[in-house]
Parts: C-alpha cells; sequence; structure tokens
C-alpha cells in the first residue's frame, strides 16, 4: 500500500502524491517513513528529502526547516512535510546556489552558517 505525501510551504504546495519510502533530514537525525509507520512528529532540519515511487524515478527535495507528521488511520500512511521553505530539484540554480554559498562564506556570522548549510544542501543535492 502506498504512502501519500504532501510537502507545503506558508507560499505553495509543492508536491503531492503517492510514494513507497519517504525519508527525510530531522534535527535529530535522519528518518525513513513506510507504509503502515506509527504516528511520528519530526522536527526538519536544513536538508535532502528523498521520495521514492516504486517504479517511477526518485523525486528529490531540499527543505529548510519545519516539520514532517506521519499518521496511520484506516490502513493509510499520509506523510505531510509542512517545510519553511522547499525546492524540488529541478528547480534548482544550482549556479545561484553556489553564489550564495560563497557570498554567505565570506560573513561567517549566524544567519551566514544558515544560508551556507542551505546553500550546501541544494548544491549536494544535484551536483
Amino acid at each position: 500500500m502506498p504512502v501519500e505525501v504532501h510537502v507545503v510551504t506558508p507560499e505553495r504546495e509543492v508536491w503531492v502524491g503517492e510514494a513507497v519510502q519517504v525519508t527525510a533530514r530531522g534535527v535529530d537525525g535522519d528518518v525513513g517513513i513506510l507504509a503502515g509507520h506509527a504516528p511520528l512528529l519530526v522536527q526538519l532540519a536544513i536538508g535532502p528529502l528523498h521520495i521514492l515511487r516504486g517504479d517511477q524515478p526518485e523525486l528529490a527535495a531540499v527543505i529548510d526547516g519545519g516539520f514532517m507528521h506521519v499518521a496511520t488511520r484506516d490502513g493509510v500512511t499520509r506523510v505531510d512535510v509542512m517545510a519553511t521553505h522547499a525546492e524540488l530539484a529541478s528547480e534548482i540554480d544550482l549556479a545561484e546556489s553556489r553564489r550564495r554559498l560563497e557570498a554567505a562564506d565570506q560573513l561567517q556570522d549566524g544567519a551566514a552558517k544558515a544560508e551556507i548549510a542551505k546553500a550546501t544542501a541544494r548544491i549536494s543535492l544535484i551536483g
């Protein structure tokens, strides 16, 4: 039985569909979700989100914090990823991510550390 997945931000619905497995980076480490998973609420860190869709290509995104809520009811597992910001791999501008990484690297303050983490996650996801 597939997992129903909803990836949303305050600005938009990023992706909705069915998956076999969802993997995300929580603040305490990576977490993987399969059908039938126990209820769960995870605080997300800046990092990758991987959605395995059976015989379709894997869908990858970068999440900039937020929460992942997992619930199984009547045999149906639903994963809601409520992210501060999310981009599918196909939406990431690699040149812009590298530029932002270089700019943030020059600052070396608290805000720069978050920007470095965001840019690094995007670059490592798509190359």
